[in-house]
């Protein structure tokens, strides 16, 4: 286990920037758990950045831009040149907020950019990656279409979400990649068989994305039909009895640590992928002082043992996403 501090910083892979030891992801900030603020949104963000985070996260069809315009209005005025903006592109998404599939042809790769570049008020983007892999149009021709914009200075970084071994090596022959974003938890662990030692191979980091899985490990519920999480098998009815009960033991290890479940969450992926760099949401200024808490207090050896004795691989009942959306999941085949 490596110690981690607010102090120290993370290279994203061989290639990448240094960067905060957390990342702040911002997909919750437009509606995707149900209603939010505008203006704390942007208050969290500028307070975020104020106390040394870097790796901002976000992506084009979060609220069909919304949020990429929350991003923009939080980082004007002076903070731009104190981060790392990391965007997905891809998604597409229809006026009444259904989704219709992935499109990372070139021309539209760079059709996303130029409104990207614009929402965010920005001349360059630092990390920029396909949220999904399109599977009408062969990885290297996507990853190409942004090494252009690199070339051309738009794009400082290639990244990619959600791929397979495959297909990230496939990519990497292309343009460094520095880094995957990808699930992991301490409930979603498979990106370990062959994912992240492949990654290691090439020499290319890791973002780690639901950490909390949804909130699923803190405790929090879904608030209506407009929080998607309420279409996600992990929360269903059917789910819900086995998986608190799991939950619940991570409640009493956090207890005894003296944190709360989603510190103790936070630190376990730290101990767990020192070299990684988790991408955790709060969607309020209060929500952030447990992302530094967990910083500060790391999970020694033993009690990360003792950690995943209580929760062994297949604890949790349900599949991350629905099985339509499984099913585009490259980095699941």
């Amino acid at each position: 286990m490596t110690e981690r501090r607010s102090s120290t910083k993370t290279k994203l892979g061989a290639t990448g920037p240094e960067v905060f030891p957390l990342a702040l992801g911002c997909m919750g900030m437009s509606g995707m758990y149900g209603r939010t603020s505008d203006d704390e949104s942007v208050a969290t963000i500028q307070a975020a950045i104020d106390r040394g985070v870097t790796l901002i996260d976000t992506g084009d069809f979060y609220g069909m831009g919304h949020n990429e315009l929350l991003v923009g209005r939080a980082i004007a005025g002076g903070r731009r040149d104190k981060v790392q903006l990391s965007v997905k592109f891809g998604a597409l998404r229809g006026p009444d907020g259904s989704w219709s599939g992935v499109d990372a042809r070139p021309v539209a790769v760079k059709n996303f950019v130029a409104y990207s570049l614009k929402r965010l008020g920005v001349d360059v983007i630092d990390v920029y990656r396909p949220a999904r892999l399109d599977p009408r149009v062969p990885i290297e021709e996507t990853i190409g279409a942004i090494a252009d914009l690199v070339r051309q200075g738009y794009v400082r970084h290639v990244g990619l979400s959600e791929v397979g071994v495959e297909t990230i090596r496939r990519a990497q022959a292309v343009h460094p990649i520095v880094d995957l974003q990808i699930e992991y938890s301490l409930v979603s662990r498979e990106p370990e068989r062959e994912i992240f030692p492949a990654l290691a191979e090439l020499g290319i980091g890791a973002t780690l994305y639901g950490v909390l899985s949804r909130g699923l490990l803190s405790g929090s519920k879904p608030t209506g039909s407009s929080d998607f999480r309420s279409y996600l098998p992990r929360f269903a009815a059917d789910n819900r009895a086995n998986n608190e009960s799991v939950v619940s033991r991570l409640g009493a290890f956090a207890e005894a640590r003296g944190q709360t479940p989603a510190e103790l969450a936070i630190a376990w992926a730290l101990a767990k992928q020192p070299t990684f760099v988790p991408v955790v949401g709060a969607r309020t200024r209060a929500q952030l002082d447990g992302l530094f808490r967990a910083l500060d207090k790391p999970l020694s050896g033993g009690e990360l043992e003792e950690l995943e004795r209580l929760f062994p691989r297949g604890a949790i009942a349900g599949t991350r996403y629905d099985a339509a959306q499984m099913a585009h999941l490259d980095s699941e085949r």
